[in-house]
């Protein structure tokens, strides 16, 4: 019997346990891989026996990995990604003309999308890919080559360059802000607030905002959604007040179709970064569009210094 000569589960194995892990769950791995929940399982627990540690720890709603899975996912994640991107470069015959970026819903919609029109008309040769998501564990896909993020800029395995940061303040309709022209910032706990439930921890809503503000508040009144152009909407049917952010919602404002409300205003904790992975060389695709956003980045932070400074 001949040996494996990299002394590694098999192939199939280490798939089905590097889609579990990005997606944090057996179920949709099976679905993704057409096999059954239980294939999935037995090939996780086999890899497990081989290396003699838990790769996952089970709980009630799904999965998380544990210390040693976290590193064996780093490791395949990275190289199935560079194999996919072989792969498709053999395939297609020129990796130069195609490249996908990923980035939040609202990112998407209120900013890149807006601007990426003057992209294909100075590169027309060049396919722009969009993955618009808000779970950030859709950006480790391996057709993925770079990234929009909003946070602090440390993520695993990335590296990450600020393109701008941010400022927040409440926004609302016109009506609703006739409505309520005597509010101050201390009364906003008094009002309908919109509320965007958030998976990144770096993103302030309005509980972050009062505490950051010092204004008391007890559990938060208003209305929930889970996407922040949807919350946006409802501001702009006079529904209540959102947390606004400059770079998102300037358009809104100049349009006169959000107004902001009260003179609340402080930075954001975090910032808008443009990441690629560390491990992975980019494409000339990709290069051409960090360069350009690089740019855009560029003049829209050179626009806001000469605002403020009138």
């Amino acid at each position: 019997m001949v040996r494996r000569y990299y002394d590694l589960p098999s192939l199939t194995a280490l798939a089905i346990f590097e889609a579990s892990a990005r997606h944090l769950s057996f179920k949709l791995a099976a679905a993704e891989l057409n096999v059954t929940p239980g294939a999935v399982s037995k090939q996780i627990k086999a890899i497990e026996d081989e290396l003699g540690v838990p790769l996952f720890v089970r709980l009630s709603a799904g999965v998380s990995l544990t210390n040693a899975g976290e590193d064996l996912y780093g490791v395949l994640s990275n190289s199935f990604s560079r194999a996919a991107e072989v792969v498709r470069t053999i395939k297609r015959g020129d990796r130069t003309k195609n490249v996908t970026i990923a980035c939040t819903d609202a990112f998407a919609a209120m900013w890149l999308i807006p601007r990426i029109a003057d992209f294909w008309e100075r590169f027309p040769e060049v396919t722009v890919d969009h993955l618009i998501s808000d779970n950030p564990r859709d950006y480790r896909r391996v057709e993925v080559e770079l990234r929009v993020r909003y946070g602090l800029g440390a993520w695993p395995d990335e590296t990450a360059e600020l393109l701008f940061d941010e400022t927040i303040y409440p926004v609302c309709g016109p009506g609703f802000a006739s409505k309520h022209r005597d509010a101050t910032a201390e009364t906003l706990p008094d009002l309908s607030l919109l509320h965007v439930d958030w998976a990144d921890p770096d993103w302030a809503d309005w509980d972050e905002v009062l505490r950051r503000a010092k204004i008391p508040h007890g559990p938060n009144k208003g209305r929930r959604f889970s996407k922040f152009s949807v919350a946006l909407q409802a501001a702009q049917a006079d529904q209540g007040v959102a947390v606004g952010r400059q770079r998102l919602v300037r358009h809104l404002l100049r349009d006169g179709r959000l107004v902001r409300l009260t003179d609340l205003e402080m930075p954001a904790p975090g910032g808008y970064y443009l990441t690629w992975n560390d491990k992975r060389l980019l494409s000339p695709a990709a290069e051409t569009l960090r360069a350009w956003l690089r740019k855009v980045a560029e003049q829209e932070r050179q626009t806001f210094e000469s605002a403020s400074n009138f």
